[in-house]
């Protein structure tokens, strides 16, 4: 400390802690010119920088959300492209189901209608082959009746009129007291 001191006393008593006066100038001087260098220069260069990167940042961020709205109405789209697709699939199994419905429908009808023909047909044969069969019994029953009668009387009913009246009149009365029998 005392060799502190002694330097102190051999200055003038100058206070080292406030400089000289041309040192300040210079200083000053030194300040302003940095000061303009960089107010002029640089602070604009910043500044514009600054504007570049925040009209960067919010154009990124407008262009994210337009993408973000342009992906939400394309998905809206593709939710209704897609309900609609469900509504036709649906449209056109009701509409499947209704043809198979009215197929199946027509071909049990058809099939009824040729069991009907079938059977009318087998009725019309069957009646057909008794018709036949009742004339061929007819004939037989009228020749064994003769033949039988002309055994009894002892003469011969070759007469064929007379024997087809004898014949139908004998079968007439058969059936009649068939079918009052039957009652």
């Amino acid at each position: 400390m005392t060799m502190a001191a002694t330097l102190l006393a051999a200055e003038g008593g100058a206070n080292p802690l406030i400089p000289h006066v041309y040192e300040l100038v210079v200083g000053i001087f030194a300040f302003l010119v940095v000061f303009f260098v960089v107010g002029r220069m640089l602070v604009p260069r910043i500044q514009k920088t600054l504007a570049e990167r925040t009209d960067a940042i919010e154009g990124g961020i407008k262009r994210a959300e337009e993408a973000q709205a342009e992906a939400q109405v394309l998905q809206q789209q593709y939710r209704d492209q897609l309900a609609e697709a469900r509504q036709d699939a649906a449209r056109l199994r009701e509409e499947a189901r209704e043809q198979a419905a009215q197929i199946k429908a027509e071909l049990r009808e058809e099939a009824q209608a040729e069991a009907r023909r079938l059977i009318e047909a087998a009725h019309a044969q069957i009646e057909a082959d008794r018709q036949q069969a009742f004339a061929q019994l007819r004939a037989e029953v009228g020749r064994l009746s003769t033949d039988l009668a002309s055994r009894i009387v002892g003469e011969s009913l070759e007469d064929e009129a007379r024997q087809r009246r004898t014949v139908d009149r004998f079968l007439d009365e058969l059936e009649s007291s068939s079918a009052q029998a039957v009652r």
